[in-house]
């Protein structure tokens, strides 16, 4: 990864039109963004989708970036959303095959769906639909491996309010995981 200069004079050039800058930016993003999305999806084709789908939204949506919080954060927030988006669609092509989970599996953390890590995913969702307010700053420190600050910039949220959604959805998350919900 360029550092933090490197990567403000790629985005800046980027930015500004320079294809070649953009090219590079992309290039090096490349491996944070499929990191990112393999912490939502493992199995590395599934991953590897949701990282194309991210890269292609930070390359059209760079002009969106006006370097409020860090650029990385930013990237960060879109490789989450493209690994959950790409989790939801196969799951829909999954539920619209009626594909079935093997006698003998356990079905919360094999998937059908190409290996990924549906236990997560589902109490992911669940999250998301009880408490919409705590999914997205959990899933930007934990998943995400963004700073508490980073989180609260991001989400334009007080510090303090960032961290008690994070415990809240923490709690949350292993209550559901662990089968307590």
């Amino acid at each position: 990864m360029p550092n933090d200069d490197e990567l403000a004079d790629l985005v800046a050039s980027a930015q500004a039109g320079d294809q070649a800058s953009l090219d590079r930016l992309l290039a090096r993003l490349q491996p944070t963004v499929m990191r990112r999305c393999s912490k939502f999806l493992p199995h590395h084709a599934d991953a590897e989708e949701a990282a194309q789908d991210a890269l292609l939204s930070i390359s059209t949506h760079l002009h969106e970036y006006a370097g409020r919080g860090s650029f990385l954060g930013w990237v960060t927030v879109i490789a989450s959303n493209a690994a959950r988006s790409t989790y939801r669609s196969m799951r829909r092509r999954a539920e619209d095959s009626h594909a079935v989970v093997p006698e003998g599996v356990d079905p919360r953390t094999t998937s059908i769906i190409a290996g990924t890590r549906l236990d997560l995913m589902e109490s992911l969702a669940a999250l998301e639909e009880r408490h919409p307010a705590l999914a997205e700053s959990f899933v930007l420190r934990d998943l995400g491996d963004l700073t508490y600050v980073q989180v609260a910039e991001i989400t334009d949220t007080p510090l303090g309010t960032v961290k008690a959604r994070i415990h809240q959805a923490r709690q949350f998350m292993r209550d559901h995981l662990g089968g307590n919900s």
